[in-house]
This record gives C-alpha cells, structure tokens and sequence, in this order.
C-alpha cells in the first residue's frame, strides 16, 4: 500500500506548476485526485436522494476548472482545496439553478414520469437559498462566508479551514457558530416570508 502524499509534497507541486512546470501538473494530478473525490463526496452529501449529478461528474468539471486556471498561484495544498471547495459549490449551484429553469418551462424537455419525480425542487430551491444567503453573508462578512462555505461544501475541517484562511482554529470555530447563527436566521426569515 502506497502512502498518502505529503502537504509539502503538494505544495512544492502547486508553486512549481504556478510558476509554469508542466511536469509537476502531470505528478500532481494522481496525487490530488482521491482528496478531490472525497471533496466531492462531501458537497454532495447534503443533495437529495437520487440527485443526478454524480461524485465523479463533480470531480471532473471541479477538476477542469481547477487544472485550467493558468494565472492562479497556488499558495499551498489548503489553498487549492479551499478553491477546489469553492468551484464544487459553484456547480452544484448552477446545476440546480438550471435545473430549476428547466423545470418552469426555460429550455422545455420531455421527461417521463418516473424522472420528473426524481426530480427535486425544494432541495434545488434550497441549495440556491443556501448559496443566495451565503453571498449576503460575504457582504457583511466575508471571512465567515468562506469559513461557512469550507466547513460546509468542502468539509474542511477547522485546522485545515484555519490554514486555507491563515487564520487560527479557535477564530474558525467562534466565525463558524457565528455563520451558522446568521445563516439559519436568514435561511428562517425566507421560510416565514414564503408562510
């Protein structure tokens, strides 16, 4: 059994490609690929049942983003899983604002019954609730925001949040429960206006 690759393993691999090695793209693909799934796994479990975006899926339209940044300079492994968290949000976002669209006609397609009932609108109206709040968080606050959207979407822990933002892990976990507070009271408000 090989072992894991190092964080200054990956590291010394983000500098170098930053600063333009091809070579070091190609040994550190292998090497990220298994986080970036388990990345993957965790944005995705908070979807519904049956969603139809699968882990993989996810993993290579994160990785085709992440791999085609050609003037982003890797600070470090957190950085880059900090940014590999952000795209996987950023798609599941638009998946479900598109296939919110869909839904109310926009692009109308022909689906039989059994797929339209797997089909779920509160999770997609959630989701984008959920992104809409973050973003009104990011106004106010942006390090909460971003602490809010690594433990969530990325489930970074609060070490490896508190490095991906330089920060120490007791200021993660107090902005954290702050986040979290703010986030559910904004997420309620939008329940009561809809009652």
């Amino acid at each position: 059994m090989s072992q894991p690759p190092s964080q200054p393993e990956i590291t010394a691999l983000l500098v170098a490609w930053s600063n333009g090695e091809r070579s070091a793209l190609d040994q550190l693909t292998p090497l990220v690929y298994k986080e970036l799934r388990q990345l993957a796994k965790r944005a995705l479990k908070h979807e519904r049942a049956g969603h139809t975006l699968q882990t993989s899926d996810l993993v290579h339209e994160a990785y085709l983003k992440l791999f085609n940044e050609r003037e982003m300079s890797w600070q470090n492994r957190a950085h880059f899983f900090a940014v590999a968290a952000q795209m996987m949000r950023m798609i599941l976002v638009d998946y479900a604002r598109k296939r919110n669209y869909a839904k109310r006609g926009g692009g109308a397609l022909q689906v039989s019954f059994a797929e339209a009932l797997a089909v779920s609108d509160e999770r997609a109206a959630d989701l984008i609730a959920l992104d809409d709040a973050l973003n009104a968080l990011a106004r106010f606050d942006e390090r909460k925001s971003q602490i809010a959207e690594l433990r969530y979407f990325g489930g970074l822990s609060v070490e490896e949040t508190a490095e991906a933002l330089g920060v120490a892990p007791v200021t993660v976990m107090r902005d954290w429960r702050l986040a979290k507070a703010w986030l559910y009271r904004e997420l309620s408000q939008g329940d009561d206006d809809d009652a």
